[in-house]
Parts: structure tokens; sequence; C-alpha cells
């Protein structure tokens, strides 16, 4: 597959990515910094896996259905917990990570 097929997909990793990415950054300034400690991890291996991701398809690699599925986990993962928490990066994180996630599905 060509990767102007997967244009949207890429557009969706990226959105996920700078959510993630900003969640982080973020959760690293709020008063409880412990209590966020597992949305701070999960933030990073989510970002990191959908840029990684965003990258493979951008070369055609031929693991896109692996690629979708673990990205799909990690992207739920992550939008569960940024979910459990009321901060409005966490929630926008939890959207763009949901919305990841069911665009990897598609996919895998």
């Amino acid at each position: 597959m060509s990767h102007v097929q997967h244009q949207e997909l890429i557009a969706t990793l990226h959105e996920c990515v700078m959510a993630c990415n900003h969640c982080f950054d973020a959760c690293l300034k709020e008063e409880d910094v412990k209590m966020m400690a597992e949305c701070i991890r999960l933030d990073r291996e989510c970002s990191e896996i959908c840029a990684y991701f965003e990258k493979a398809l951008a070369r055609n690699t031929p693991f896109v259905a692996k690629l979708a599925t673990l990205c799909a986990q990690v992207c739920e993962a992550c939008g569960n917990e940024c979910k459990k928490h009321d901060h409005e990066h966490c929630q926008k994180c939890a959207e763009a990570c949901f919305k990841c996630a069911e665009a990897c599905k598609k996919v895998a």
C-alpha cells in the first residue's frame, strides 16, 4: 500500500502525537506530579509508537497491520488513563487517543 492511501491515518497519528506531547508536558507541571506518573508514562509511550507508525507508513512499511494493532492498544491504554483525570489536557489527549485507536483498528 502506498502512503498516499494512508494520508488520513497519518494525520490522525500526528494529531495524537501532538496531544500526547502536550499532555505529557502539562502533567509535569501539575501540582501532584506523582499522581500523574502513569499518565505521563503512557503519554510518552503513545507519542512514540504513533510517531514511529506515522514514519513507517510514510515509507510504505510492510508491517501496517501489526503496527496498527500495537498502536491501537497503546492509544487505548493512554486514553483510558487520561480520561481518569479532570485536567483539560488529559481529556483532550484521551479524545485524540481514542480517535487514533479507532483509525488504527480500521487498518489492522
